[in-house]
């Protein structure tokens, strides 16, 4: 029985990196149908993002049932409730890929990103690529050293979308109202997606020395509200 227990632990693990490579290659496309306004490459982001979600629900019902079954204590319950936790910040990073794609597909044929921006907010993209790539290292491997270093990743992701801030309301430059509404959007996922692999990161501390910063967790219900503004805008 223990044995199994443990095999299952190690496929909920295996499952968690499973969903850090599909969010990294959703962020990716999504990046890209942004800058290119490939709207069949957008559209294929959003199609895939559901099978983030079915992994996700399987991870969820796997440890439920671990639960129920083996009802562990001490490290091995800390295992399985911080999984789905984890599971939970990979989901919604899947939905902030989606969100970006959602935006791209809003503007073709036109791209959402003026010439002058594109240089930007292909490095916020490939930074957030960078962060979720760290992220399923640190949790196959446990790395509490590397998982607080990601805090270093996530403070390249502030600059860069305070630097977004700066060039929007730059008075020396003129934003048409879809362009700045589709560009304060545009910068929130991607800030709010680099979020999402911290918290991963810190739960992956709390997992190996019980001591966890939650500093991120309550802002899940602004990724909700960000979500209701893009669907009020697709119509």
């Amino acid at each position: 029985m223990r044995d199994q227990f443990h095999e299952d632990l190690d496929t909920i693990t295996d499952q968690l990196v499973e969903l850090t490579r599909l969010a990294g290659s959703a962020i990716s496309r999504a990046t890209t149908a942004l800058l290119d306004a490939d709207v069949h490459l957008a559209e294929s982001v959003i199609e895939a993002d559901r099978q983030l979600d079915e992994i996700r629900i399987e991870l969820d019902e796997r440890s439920i049932d671990l639960l129920a079954r083996q009802q562990p204590v001490a490290t091995d319950l800390r295992i399985v409730v911080t999984a789905m936790h984890m599971s939970s910040d990979l989901e919604r990073m899947g939905d902030l890929a989606r969100h970006v794609a959602k935006v791209a597909r809003l503007r073709t044929p036109k791209s959402a990103v003026p010439p002058q921006l594109r240089s930007h907010i292909l490095q916020m993209g490939q930074v957030a690529e960078a962060i979720v790539a760290r992220c399923g290292s640190i949790i196959a491997s446990k790395d509490v050293v590397a998982a607080l270093a990601l805090d270093q990743d996530d403070d390249a992701m502030d600059e860069l979308h305070r630097q977004l801030f700066s060039a929007l309301l730059d008075e020396n430059t003129s934003w048409s109202r879809s362009e700045l509404l589709d560009l304060t959007l545009i910068g929130r996922y991607y800030e709010r997606f680099a979020d999402h692999a911290v918290s991963v990161a810190r739960r992956v501390v709390y997992l190996v020395t019980g001591e966890y910063d939650g500093a991120v967790d309550h802002e899940d219900e602004e990724d909700r509200a960000d979500e209701a503004t893009l669907e009020s805008r697709a119509g």
